[in-house]
């Protein structure tokens, strides 16, 4: 069982910054990719950015240049850092891990955060 522990968001004023931050515990093998993903109210689940174990990030046109994710492996974390927000990022956002259990290839799991609210607005 893996749990998601995520922090970090709240209110902002458009231009500001936040940082999230997702903390994995529990028992696996290995991680293979950390992502962050949003769902505004009435639209669909989003990605945002992910970051995968080999180092491979990708980001959302829409946050591209102003979001970073970054991922600390020795603690199972990882952030994003928001800055320049704008109102069309309020939406609460979920961090998503992917790995495996243990050594068996059957062992996939995928994980998802409760979620923590961005609110930005003036």
């Amino acid at each position: 069982q893996v749990r998601l522990v995520e922090t970090g968001g709240g209110l902002v004023q458009p231009g500001e910054s936040l940082r999230l931050s997702c903390t994995a515990s529990g028992t696996f093998f290995r991680i293979i990719a950390m992502d962050w993903y949003r769902q505004a109210p009435g639209k669909e689940r989003e990605v945002v950015a992910t970051h995968n174990s080999g180092g491979g990030i990708s980001y959302s046109d829409s946050v591209k240049g102003r979001f970073t994710i970054s991922r600390d492996g020795a603690t199972n974390t990882v952030h994003l850092q928001m800055n320049s927000l704008k109102p069309e990022d309020t939406a609460v956002y979920h961090c998503h891990v992917a790995g495996y259990s243990s050594t068996s290839t059957y062992s996939r799991f995928d994980s998802w955060g409760q979620g923590t609210q961005v609110t930005v607005s003036s």
